[in-house]
């Protein structure tokens, strides 16, 4: 169902304050994904394609490891056409008033063993059920 006038230039004015306010962001949003999608399936159709000629040249060949490789070729054309494209992990950390993201320290990181016994007065020690054991007295102390 097509938007009606009025809807198309309420659409355009939410664009144009979008890229008023955030340009990098704005960018980013339009149309990426749909340029790594189109590249990801033409490399599959084209891939797929050259599999098959390479199927048919073992097939004409009498060569059943050529048709084996061409099979194969097709196969991981149409997986790469299919997949999902892998997301980059983002980056953690602070905006900074130009948009851009400080890297955040690394933390170290810590381990809890179930069995061992708390070391400490500290809320994060012991096991999963001490630990509530010890908020649940917090909580009827407080009371």
């Amino acid at each position: 169902m097509p938007l009606s006038d009025r809807e198309q230039h309420l659409l355009e004015q939410m664009e144009q304050a979008l890229y008023a306010e955030d340009p990098k962001f704005a960018s980013h949003m339009r149309g990426v994904g749909a340029r790594a999608a189109r590249r990801r399936y033409l490399v599959g159709i084209v891939g797929f394609l050259v599999g098959l000629a390479v199927v048919l040249l073992g097939v004409n060949l009498s060569r059943v490891w050529v048709g084996a490789i061409g099979f194969v070729i097709m196969v991981a054309a149409v997986w790469q056409a299919v997949a999902p494209a892998r997301q980059a992990k983002p980056a953690l950390g602070a905006v900074q008033a130009d948009g851009s993201v400080k890297a955040a320290a690394p933390q170290a990181k810590r381990r809890l063993h179930p069995g061992r016994k708390p070391s400490g007065g500290s809320p994060t020690s012991g096991t999963f059920m001490q630990r509530m054991e010890q908020r649940w007295e917090r909580r009827r102390d407080q009371w």
